[in-house]
């Protein structure tokens, strides 16, 4: 398809975040085979397109395999991701095991259903991997996701954790990698409607209103409509963390600070400092803390 102008720099602008991200945390290297997997939502679907288009100029060789697996969903329309697929010529794998029928059955009607589906589909997607000679996984998780999980574990969990853009996995036989990790929603799902992929939604989960996750996205939602860039600037607090500032005890050395002894980053305390603490930056508002009920 013949794309237009706007549409021609959306895909620039996301193609050279990815470019960004892959460079900052070495995600991919001469040689690896990426495994890419595919749900058939807005994100896998652009993530496998800037991939493909990365590779035909990168400077280093890589393979990319698409990856589907069908869940055995009530009405899921297998053959939309295999025809897709084999037109645009990228070599692919379609999984099938029906993990719909094991969630049903384990989780009681109305729960959550995300954390036991993500289980299974994880151990198909390692056990994929190796079998085709996989060595780097590629999610669709994008910036968003990543700034809504660091919020879930926060409000929800008790831990100051979000997705990181690349991981090992338990058993150290593949690294799992987010190359979109730059990337905005809004972008992704722009330049998914203009490249008008066969989207398939997912019923099994994506359905319940009650999920946590969805209480943290509507969240930001609000934020970042009342006080523009909040994601933005969440999502680069990640990249300046500051342990000596915080309280974990594994990670800075507490007992032993003395007078005299290293000192902390003038950054650090610099902080408290700026002409905007208590305030956002670029905005004249109070930045109000949120209320996120159980």
């Amino acid at each position: 398809m013949q794309l237009s102008n706007t549409l021609l720099r959306l895909k620039k602008r996301l193609e050279s975040n990815v470019g960004k991200a892959i460079a900052d945390y070495g995600m991919i290297e001469d040689g690896d085979t990426v495994l890419v997997c595919v749900s058939g939502g807005k994100d896998s679907h652009t993530l496998l397109s800037l991939l493909i288009a990365l590779r035909e100029r990168a400077p280093v060789n890589f393979r990319v395999i698409a990856m589907n697996l069908d869940q055995k969903q009530p009405g899921f329309p297998a053959e939309v991701l295999p025809d897709y697929l084999a037109k645009i010529g990228v070599d692919y794998r379609i999984v099938e095991q029906d993990t719909y029928a094991v969630v049903k059955d384990k989780i009681p009607e109305g729960k959550t259903t995300c954390s036991l589906c993500s289980r299974l589909r994880r151990g198909v997607i390692y056990r994929t991997a190796k079998e085709l000679g996989a060595n780097k996984i590629a999610l669709g998780h994008h910036r968003d996701d990543i700034v809504h999980t660091l919020f879930l574990n926060l409000f929800f969990g008790g831990q100051l954790k979000a997705m990181p853009p690349k991981l090992r996995t338990d058993d150290g036989r593949h690294v799992v990698i987010r190359p979109l990790a730059y990337c905005r929603e809004s972008d992704i799902a722009r330049f998914a409607r203009g490249m008008e992929y066969p989207i398939i939604p997912c019923n099994l989960c994506g359905s319940q209103d009650n999920l946590q996750r969805q209480k943290i996205r509507e969240m930001m939602a609000d934020w970042d409509q009342r006080y523009p860039g909040r994601t933005d600037v969440v999502f680069s607090a990640l990249q300046k963390v500051v342990p000596s500032h915080l309280a974990d005890q594994t990670l800075f050395d507490f007992k032993g600070l003395r007078v005299g002894g290293e000192t902390v980053p003038a950054a650090a305390d610099a902080l408290f400092d700026a002409p905007w603490f208590g305030r956002p930056p670029h905005t004249s508002h109070v930045f109000p803390l949120p209320v996120v009920k159980a």
